[in-house]
């Protein structure tokens, strides 16, 4: 990563709603990212404590300019979970306007979820960039966990959502999940160029990151050779 590129990778319950027992047990990651010389910064998957992830940005002197949501569950952006009501960007735009940066067939998804207005949302298609100060993400449309989950690639870091852990992947028995498409996600991840770092949305291996050679070598995800023998191990 270059010296210019601010990166936070931050633990629910242990670096941010601390005491929090959904934030505890489900041990989603939420990133910072932002450019250290123009002190611009965007926040992926802000749920749980809004408080305490603006209370990071401005301790490290960021400006908080944006989200970007992975994927539209309540542990990313909030919205009902299992009888809690999460905090997420809801809450969020009740402190400060910025836009929610959604991939276009999550949109109406993360609309529902959280009970933002459209006018809040900004839509992408596969492969736009998003400029962070001089920060260039690349959003890349990785549908199975849901229909429009998205990862985002920076100078050597994937973010990759729920769409890939360290060890397995985001489940497809869910609404909106689909085995096929998950399949194909995973397989376009796997030959990105560079071997960037991957950073899963929750930690749930040994490692809060690995990088992508080491991901594709030890990821049961990748053992099928075929959508047939992948539709055995994990269509069911």
């Amino acid at each position: 990563m270059s010296e210019r590129l601010y990166f936070r990778q931050l633990l629910s319950g242990r670096d941010f709603a601390v005491g929090d027992p959904v934030a505890t047990q489900m041990r989603n990651f939420t990133y910072l990212i932002g450019d250290r010389e123009t002190r611009e910064a965007v926040v992926v998957d802000p749920a749980y404590a809004i408080d305490d992830l603006l209370g990071v940005l401005s301790d490290d002197d960021m400006r908080f300019v944006g989200v970007l949501a992975t994927h539209h569950h309540p542990d990313h952006v909030g919205g009902d979970l299992l009888g809690f009501s999460l905090p997420g960007v809801a809450e969020l735009l009740g402190r400060v306007q910025v836009p929610i940066h959604v991939a276009s067939a999550e949109l109406e998804w993360v609309r529902r979820t959280t009970g933002v207005s459209k006018t809040d949302l900004v839509a992408h298609d596969h492969d736009d960039r998003l400029d962070v100060g001089s920060i260039s993400i690349r959003l890349l449309h990785t549908p199975g966990h849901t229909p429009g989950s998205q990862c985002f690639l920076l100078d050597g870091a994937l973010v990759a959502g729920d769409t890939l852990f360290l060890d397995g992947c985001g489940r497809t028995d869910l609404p909106g999940g689909d085995v096929d498409a998950m399949y194909r996600s995973l397989r376009w991840l796997a030959n990105l160029p560079g071997d960037p770092v991957v950073y899963p949305g929750h930690w749930y291996s040994a490692e809060p990151s690995a990088s992508l050679s080491n991901v594709r070598r030890d990821n049961v995800v990748f053992r099928p050779r075929s959508l047939e023998e992948w539709r055995t191990l994990f269509g069911g």
